[in-house]
Formats: structure tokens, sequence, C-alpha cells
């Protein structure tokens, strides 16, 4: 049984970003299997845990001129599809975005948001399964279990501790770039 590991991860991640990166990572994953399809799934869902962060969410806030809990999502794929140097940057120094964003790295809309990954391994896993990618809720909730059995914890709430007043002092470097003019 081959057992994708976190290096492995990033080096697709990595591969990917030449390429419509769902697509090509789908495709990457379909070709390794079922089992490496889950720990993809795996190490994709414990970096979506990892960034749930409040100040993550306010420096999103701040870039986009709002940030839904959906956005945020969004956002959180955008960055994990930015590689695992710019991730770890970022969680670091959440101000680092301001050097790091151009018109070059964000999404097809013009904000740093990646919806698609979001669905890399649940489509990956569904084509493996039946041979298409149409929504299944029995496979869906297969893939949660098997996850679960993996050991994965489930995303804890968030306690906000910023208010839409407080981003200009929060984050000083993005608000001089995005505050009065935010992308999107």
């Amino acid at each position: 049984m081959d057992i994708l590991e976190k290096k492995e991860f990033w080096e697709l991640i990595e591969g990917s970003r030449e390429f419509d990166q769902a697509e090509w990572l789908t495709e990457q994953l379909v070709q390794r299997g079922l089992e490496e399809v889950l720990d993809f799934e795996f190490l994709f869902q414990e970096l979506m845990n990892a960034s749930y962060q409040s100040r993550l969410w306010g420096a999103a806030f701040v870039l986009m001129g709002g940030c839904s809990d959906d956005s945020f999502d969004y956002f959180r794929g955008w960055l994990i599809g930015q590689g695992e140097k710019i991730y770890n940057e970022v969680m670091e120094n959440h101000e680092f975005l301001a050097e790091y964003i151009n018109e070059n790295n964000l999404g097809v809309e013009g904000v740093p948001q990646n919806e698609e990954l979001l669905s890399v391994g649940l489509n990956a896993y569904t084509l493996i399964k039946t041979g298409d990618i149409e929504w299944d809720d029995d496979i869906h909730n297969e893939l949660l279990e098997a996850l679960d059995k993996k050991g994965l914890p489930s995303e804890t709430d968030i306690e906000f501790d910023w208010e839409e007043d407080d981003l200009e002092n929060l984050f000083p470097v993005l608000w001089r770039r995005f505050g009065e003019e935010p992308l999107g």
C-alpha cells in the first residue's frame, strides 16, 4: 500500500501550479489510487484546519474588503495552492501577503481564492469509485468516514479576536496596500 507523505503532497501542489490546479491534481491522484487520494485529502484537511484562525481570517478580510465563511474557505484553498513555502510564511506572518500577492498569483476572479482545490480529494475519490465526478452522497459519506478512521480531527470553532474597526491597527502593512482598495 502506497502512502502519500507530506513531502510528496507539497511536491504535487508545486507541480500543479503550472496547470489548472484542481484538474491536474485530480488526474494525478486518480492514477495513484484510493489510499493516496485519502492521504492527500487527509493532509489537505489538516492544513485547512490549521489555517482556520481568527487573525488569518482578519487578514483575508482586509485583502478582499470583507470575507464570508465560504470566502475564507476558498482563500485557505488558494493559500495551500501557493505551495509549502508561501503557506508557512503566511501562517507565520499574515502581513507577508501584502508583499506576496500580485496579479500572477491571484485566482481567476482577481482575488486570492481557489474554490476548486477544496474538491480535489472528493473528486478523485468519486472518480475512482464511480467513473465520474457527479455528486454522490454515499461516496461523500464514505470519504468522510475513511478520513475519520485515519484520525482527522474536526475543525474547531473560531473565537474572533478582532472587530472590523481593529483591522487597520492589526494589519498596518496589509491595510496600507489593500485597506482602501481591496481586491475583488
